[in-house]
């Protein structure tokens, strides 16, 4: 006898993507019952937990040094001066302790650096999904987004413009600022940004074939 059900699709803890659904099969195995079940659900839990886990690495190394830089100096000029030379080191030392499968990075649809920060298609539509979530004011510091790219899953978290980010990326940064700004990056693009907005994602990288 088979009896074939689906189990509801459940969301992933931190995640507003939701799980394939779970095929479930009984077979009758002469006097035993084998019992087969699609594993799919549970991989993409481990790979949601796995990107989340980098995201979580780059994210904190980056906002505890910004963090130090801003206290001692109110200004945003010491943040920025950090950021210039040494967002990318940062960016670059943690990839190092990550498996070979796996990246992390960061990336806006306005980038200051965009000779390493310049997004592809897929981080514009998901960049595009979370400002729509923030638009409807259902946005979290907790959304996660997972996409797959052929043998490559996808891990996004929204950068959400917070009242310390203005400083560097809002509407009415200093001039003092905006001429360091141009001085390090030339073609920056990242102000203009308004309270709540995405003003970038970071993005963890797996290559499933591993």
């Amino acid at each position: 006898m088979k009896i074939n059900g689906l189990l509801l699709a459940t969301l992933l803890a931190t995640s507003a993507v939701a799980v394939e659904e779970v095929n479930v099969t009984k077979e009758s195995n002469t006097s035993e019952e084998v019992v087969s079940i699609d594993v799919n659900a549970t991989q993409q839990s481990a790979l949601m937990d796995e990107g989340v886990k980098y995201i979580k690495m780059l994210g904190g190394a980056l906002k505890h040094e910004l963090q130090k830089q801003m206290k001692l100096d109110a200004s945003g000029l010491a943040g920025l001066n950090f950021c210039a030379a040494r967002a990318n080191e940062i960016t670059v030392n943690v990839n190092s302790k990550l498996p070979s499968h796996a990246s992390v990075r960061r990336t806006s649809i306005r980038p200051r650096n965009k000779a390493v920060n310049t997004p592809d298609e897929n981080d514009i539509r998901i960049m595009e999904e979370f400002q729509a979530t923030a638009d409807n004011n259902t946005s979290t510091d907790k959304d996660f987004r997972m996409v797959e790219d052929g043998n490559i899953t996808r891990v996004y978290k929204a950068l959400y413009t917070k009242p310390v980010c203005l400083k560097c990326h809002g509407e009415n940064v200093s001039k003092r600022l905006l001429h360091e700004i141009s001085t390090f990056y030339p073609e920056d693009n990242a102000t203009g940004f308004t309270l709540g907005s995405v003003r970038g994602v970071i993005v963890a990288e797996i290559n499933t074939t591993k």
